[in-house]
């Protein structure tokens, strides 16, 4: 990267110049701002890094007493297994944004052969998805005693990563560490995009900062610009730094640091979306805020609404006073999520949820219980708690014999480890409802015998109570599917039953069924030899009827096809379709399986080759029907990414109301041969790629740079699916800019998903995953508009976002 010439830079019609150092270079030149020298020095007193920048990147608790209790720290045990227990020191490095603890390993130094302490490691508290007090994890629950629950509390973290069980010294001490960890982790996450960028810098600055003087010589500023993601030609960078050294000292120090920090944070886009609606003073008056709402955001908006902005949104009190908005002011909101790309309605339930429970898309898994593959991957509750704080409202258990009388649940004749079914289920009671209220389907795949199923039956009732369904809603045969709005706080079982549903309220009792079979044995999948003549040897298995009795909503059965399925099947019996089989009617026979899938639920799992935990993509399923379209949840992959899209909406509910032209069983919609009907709307979608801000590294090698582009990808029925990208920018991650515009035609608009990723490039080998965010083409927010960035686990990256322009119009 080269610095602009002068007259671009002073230019007032140039392109939008988002790169800080060229921001840098230009106040430099033109005196903007002037840097101001710290003078502590002179008086002898050490100068302090950025004072406003540390305030804020301690979360506002300085002085708390959580935190000086981090910061201080302590010795806990940690635990790996029963032999391996061993102290360790942890507390809270000064960024109150890293936890380190202390090794006793040592190693022998090549050169000099002495034994030292190895690198002590740390952890970002971004990492940690949650703070468990007692023994919740299964490694607690297994390596220590029932006597020291009060002490004992896990660390989890998000993606794969293990979690860390600790015991504390005493409960008092153990309830001030989860305390203190919830606590500072809360107040991190409500922080403003603004604060998070803010201490993402001073992290940045502190670890720039290698003698740790509070001042940053000339190497240390090249390092803390490769370490924000921006690679300069080092004469440009030594030039910044004279022309910012004012106190010609051969550092920066104090306000000089301020300075820089404001030159790296100012937006040069905002400044020319700002300047075009300040026309009060230099400032937006509330008329043209209400002017930039209406015109560039496509938003109804009086008076009212500009002065309810500027009161929430204005930082500073003199300029809120004048009831105006400043440039601060305006990109505070522009960053708030209330103005970001997913419409804000939308966060919340906003859909009816009184309609019968198959007329919904279902968040979905399969094999919930594993955490890595399906061959020798670790099962883990923790699967199950992961799957369900993600809004999954269907998990599956895979239930075999265990000993001592105890149903295990693993995945069968394969190396994965075991769980105890009673310990999935009391997971699953905990955590079920902590991210959507509404009903969560226990998908059993059973393999038991008829004494440990009723064991099973005995844990269910148990352990979920009064919260589980045991019998028809309401008075009488149902006629079809109670609403999710009924069903809230419930659950439903997926399985086998002995006879009809009927059965119930007949004064005979009906004959009841001969054989089980297992959930995805019910595919029926003709085209899969080999499976169907196991099926056909396999010893015919019972069915308890304890279990049977528990199911009433969600019976498993058969398909032997669409017209079969219309005289003979009951609204509550469905099938399980392999996604060879499901793709295949999708593709072939789309509007037959929309019909079905009206009256009837239908689950789709994956194909038994993924072994190692792919995903398919879900897309053509629900454009064909199909409710429970389950994924490996432990798989970060684009399916997931898409998966996690639709379900982002409705108050991430795990339920998605289907469209009414799917929800008709007279319905002629085919998305595969789009006709004229209610589904038909075509819109243009016009996307202005503008800039990116604080991309994370994805090599972290300490010279390693982002060369970034963005791809915008529609996903929907075929008519609609398309891909477009921006070419890369080299060496900046920190604020690249496109500027790139791009045009597509969505046909179906109810059914379709936008997502934004970034990458990467690589011209010798596949780009790099960088970052995404996927939503629903109907949630989507027009005008100026930052997107979130999400990693590959799904969690938001703090600091790292797209800024884009957006418009839907009507296609002639």
């Amino acid at each position: 990267m080269r610095p602009a010439t002068e007259s671009c830079v002073r230019g007032v019609t140039c392109p939008l110049v988002t790169s800080a150092v060229q921001l840098a270079w230009q106040a430099c030149q033109t005196g903007v701002g002037g840097c101001r020298a710290d003078t502590s020095s002179d008086r002898g007193e050490k100068p302090h890094l950025c004072p406003p920048i540390r305030l804020k990147a301690e979360t506002g608790m300085e002085g708390d007493r959580d935190i000086q209790f981090l910061l201080q720290g302590g010795d806990l045990l940690k635990v790996r297994s029963p032999s391996w227990k061993k102290t360790r020191y942890f507390r809270l490095q000064e960024d109150c944004k890293t936890m380190w603890h202390e090794s006793k390993k040592t190693f022998k130094s090549k050169q000099t052969c002495e034994c030292r302490p190895s690198i002590p490691p740390t952890f970002s508290l971004d990492d940690i998805s949650a703070v468990r007090m007692g023994r919740q994890s299964e490694g607690l629950r297994k390596y220590t005693e029932e006597q020291v629950e009060g002490r004992c509390f896990s660390i989890m973290f998000k993606g794969r990563r293990k979690n860390l069980d600790l015991i504390a010294s005493s409960e008092e001490e153990a309830k001030q560490w989860v305390n203190s960890l919830e606590r500072i982790i809360s107040n991190i996450s409500d922080l403003s995009c603004q604060q998070k960028t803010e201490h993402w810098i001073f992290t940045c600055l502190r670890k720039a900062d290698k003698n740790k003087d509070d001042k940053l010589s000339q190497s240390e500023v090249k390092n803390f610009l490769r370490l924000i993601n921006i690679d300069v030609d080092d004469d440009y960078a030594d030039m910044i730094f004279q022309k910012c050294d004012t106190s010609k000292s051969g550092y920066l120090a104090g306000g000089e640091i301020e300075h820089f920090y404001d030159l790296l944070t100012h937006r040069e886009e905002i400044d020319v979306i700002y300047g075009e609606y300040a026309k009060t003073t230099s400032c937006m008056s509330p008329e043209n805020l209400v002017e930039f709402l209406m015109k560039e955001q496509r938003e109804k908006a009086t008076l009212a609404d500009a002065h309810a902005i500027i009161e929430k949104y204005e930082p500073d009190e003199h300029v809120k006073a004048k009831k105006l908005l400043s440039k601060d002011g305006f990109l505070m909101y522009l960053h708030h999520p209330e103005a970001s790309i997913l419409n804000p309605d939308h966060r919340e339930v906003h859909q009816d949820m009184s309609q019968p429970l198959n007329q919904y898309f279902i968040s979905s898994s399969h094999n919930t219980y594993l955490m890595e593959d399906q061959l020798k991957g670790p099962s883990s509750t923790e699967a199950y708690v992961r799957a369900l704080l993600k809004g999954c409202r269907c998990v599956e258990l895979d239930c075999w014999d265990g000993s001592d009388d105890e149903p295990v649940i693993y995945h069968g004749y394969t190396l994965t480890s075991k769980i105890l079914f009673k310990d999935a289920i009391k997971a699953v009671k905990e955590y079920a409802f902590k991210t959507s209220d509404y009903p969560v389907i226990l998908s059993l795949e059973n393999h038991c015998s008829v004494e440990q199923q009723r064991v099973m039956a005995r844990h269910m009732s148990s352990i979920l109570g009064s919260a589980l369904v045991t019998a028809p809603m309401g008075d009488g045969m149902p006629a079809n599917f109670p609403s999710p709005e009924k069903l809230k706080g419930k659950f439903i079982i997926k399985g086998k039953r002995l006879n009809k549903l009927e059965a119930i309220f007949a004064s005979e009792e009906a004959p009841a069924d001969e054989t089980d079979v297992t959930e995805e044995e019910e595919s029926n999948d003709e085209d899969d030899q080999e499976e169907e003549e196991k099926r056909k040897k396999k010893k015919k298995q019972k069915l308890a009827k304890e279990l049977s009795d528990m199911v009433i909503y969600c019976k498993s059965v058969h398909f032997h096809g669409f017209e079969d399925a219309v005289r003979n099947l009951s609204f509550y019996e469905m099938s399980s379709f392999k996604e060879g089989k499901a793709m295949k009617l999708a593709e072939e026979s789309a509007n037959a399986y929309i019909r079905h899938n009206v009256d009837k639920l239908s689950r789709i799992y994956p194909a038994g080759s993924r072994t190692n935990s792919s995903n398919y993509s879900p897309v053509p399923l629900w454009n064909a029907g199909c409710q429970i379209v389950a994924l490996n949840f432990q798989t970060t992959c684009p399916d997931m990414d898409v998966n996690q899209g639709r379900f982002l909406v409705n108050g991430r509910s795990g339920y998605i109301l289907k469209p009414a032209y799917m929800r008709d069983v007279t319905t002629e919609f085919d998305p595969i041969t789009l006709t004229r009907g209610d589904w038909l709307k075509h819109k243009t979608l016009h996307v202005m790629v503008i800039s990116a801000q604080q991309l994370p590294k994805v090599n972290k090698k300490k010279s390693s740079i982002v060369d970034p582009l963005v791809k915008v990808e529609v996903y929907g029925v075929p008519a609609d699916v398309a891909e477009k990208e921006t070419s890369p920018v080299e060496n900046n991650g920190f604020n690249p800019s496109w500027n790139d515009t791009f045009h597509f035609d969505v046909y179906v608009p109810d059914l379709a998903l936008v997502r934004f990723l970034v990458e990467d490039h690589d011209s010798t080998s596949d780009n790099e995953f960088v970052g995404q965010y996927t939503l629903p083409f109907n949630s989507l927010k027009m005008g100026y508009r930052h997107v979130p960035l999400l990693s590959k686990n799904g969690d938001r990256l703090p600091s790292a976002g797209l800024f884009v322009h957006l418009m839907v119009v009507d296609a002639k």
